[in-house]
């Protein structure tokens, strides 16, 4: 490998935006912020937060006669 071409890799802390959690991975940049965790998203708890699908499906059936 070349020296002096690859970017610096930092320790830096990431912060989840939703439930606070916060920890450490290697990046180039400064900070990152996500938005849902491996704490806090629905896959990965087995726990539905929000229930709108279930309005839209019903919505398409009623509108395509669909039962």
């Amino acid at each position: 490998m070349k020296n002096g071409i690859h970017p610096v890799l930092n320790k830096i802390t990431v912060v989840c935006q939703s439930c606070g959690t916060e920890f450490e991975s290697l990046s180039t940049a400064k900070q990152i912020r996500v938005d849902t965790c491996s704490n806090c998203h629905p896959f990965y708890t087995g726990k539905q937060r929000f229930a709108q699908a279930a309005g839209r499906v019903e919505r398409f059936n009623k509108k395509y006669g669909i039962k």
